[in-house]
């Protein structure tokens, strides 16, 4: 069973970057595909970008040129580094490990002032 955790998320500007971390314990992490989602108030969990074991990613249309993801499964580690962030990236981020019915981290808030 694997565990994750996130960290990284803060209050921002417009026009700011952040680099988002999941550390992922116990379980092989490495034969997972990972990725990033988030929730904003009122709204369903959406994917914002997603990586395969073997390095292919995926981005949400909204995210593309802004945001990438990466993994070191050395470091049992994945990252989404998002910049030109805007009033609409605020949401909780969460780190998933296989897929929907897979594992969640707990969320790391992300809100950018306008």
């Amino acid at each position: 069973q694997v565990q994750l955790v996130e960290s990284g998320g803060g209050l921002v500007q417009a026009g700011d970057s952040l680099r988002l971390s999941c550390a992922a314990s116990r379980g092989a992490f490495s034969i997972y595909a990972v990725g990033w989602y988030r929730q904003a108030p009122g709204k369903h969990r959406e994917m914002v970008a997603t990586i395969t074991n073997s390095g292919r990613t995926n981005y949400a249309d909204f995210v593309k040129g802004r945001f990438t993801i990466s993994r070191d499964n050395g470091k049992k580690m994945v990252y989404l580094q998002m910049n030109n962030l805007n009033s609409e990236d605020t949401a909780v981020y969460y780190c998933n490990a296989a897929g929907g019915n897979g594992y969640w981290g707990q969320g790391t808030q992300v809100t950018v002032s306008s």
